[in-house]
């Protein structure tokens, strides 16, 4: 079994900033991407930012040079540092992990539950 568990949202007002943490745990052989996806109109979810296991990355539009993902791969985590943020950013984020669980040669799609960032105006 493999969890993934968000941490780190919470109320903030526009401007400020907040730092999300995901940690996946449990059977888990490598973690390829990682990434962080919240809801939006028109679809379940949209990518908001996105990083390879040899750090490449890449990010939507609206978050680009505000929004910093970066991944420890020792600890199977991966981070999401929001600053300047906006009211449009106000969203539950998710953590999305393809995982190759131990005795596995394929990647596995796990999500986490999701983080409530609520920026005020």
């Amino acid at each position: 079994q493999v969890q993934v568990v968000e941490s780190g949202g919470g109320l903030v007002q526009a401007g400020g900033s907040l730092r999300l943490s995901c940690v996946a745990s449990g059977s888990i052989f490598s973690i390829n991407a990682m990434a962080w996806c919240r809801p939006a109109p028109g679809k379940e979810r949209e990518l908001v930012a996105h990083i390879t296991s040899g750090g490449s990355t890449n990010y939507a539009d609206s978050v680009k040079g505000r929004f910093t993902i970066s991944r420890d791969n020792a600890k199977n985590t991966v981070y999401l540092q929001m600053n300047s943020l906006k009211p449009e950013d106000t969203a539950v984020y998710y953590c999305n992990a393809d995982v190759v669980p131990l005795y596995s040669d394929y990647g596995v799609d796990y999500w986490g539950k999701g983080t409530l960032v609520t920026v005020s105006s």
